[in-house]
């Protein structure tokens, strides 16, 4: 029996070697280990604010928990009135943020944009519709995977929320002073 195991499984349990678990991963799941320390989202991860000044040890850890998904043009990755249940990060192609039923284009964003970051936070329903306008390739963080990285390793997480605290600060910062300058020219086009 023992044999058998070792040739479906392609390890010779006797002497697996260093490298047996991540070829028997391979070949039994698609799974390619990660070489040590190697980060393949570090290009895209580096420039989000929340993640700013981590180091390549904890953009690592961040990795792990990270979802890839691909959307096709016209595929809808959420629609407002969802519940929130984390952010989305443009590895590469085009999405459309919009109102519904309005049908309003608020923001189009591209490779190395975010959005959805409020629902880290809250499970407060979606305030927009997200669809693909080209093949995209995304990456969620999700609330769950946050507050799991909280319990396990929870210097990061907090280095993580207050991050995502400041940048949210400084959005309803931006936001006020939209609606003071709109208040402005409305109240300027009434009185001409």
């Amino acid at each position: 029996m023992a044999s058998r195991v070792r040739i479906l499984c392609g390890v010779d349990l006797r002497n697996p070697g260093e490298n047996a678990m991540p070829d028997f991963r391979a070949r039994v799941f698609g799974y390619h280990a990660k070489e040590r320390g190697e980060c393949r989202f570090l290009p895209v991860l580096e420039p989000i604010p929340i993640f700013k000044d981590l180091t390549n040890c904890e953009l690592a850890a961040i990795e792990r928990i990270l979802h890839q998904r691909e959307y096709s043009t016209d595929e809808v990755v959420f629609r407002q009135g969802e519940p929130g249940m984390g952010m989305y990060i443009i590895q590469s192609g085009k999405v459309i943020v919009m109102t519904e039923p309005e049908g309003v284009t608020l923001a189009e964003l591209g490779d190395g944009e975010f959005f959805g970051e409020a629902s880290l936070l809250s499970e407060a329903p979606r305030s927009a519709t997200v669809i693909a306008k080209a093949p995209t390739r995304l990456l969620g963080f999700f609330q769950s995977d946050l507050y799991a990285l909280i319990e396990r390793n929870p210097r990061l997480g907090l280095k993580i929320v207050i991050r995502l605290a400041m940048f949210l600060g400084e959005r309803l910062k931006s936001v006020n002073q939209q609606v003071r300058d709109l208040t402005e020219k409305l109240r300027q086009a009434k009185q001409g």
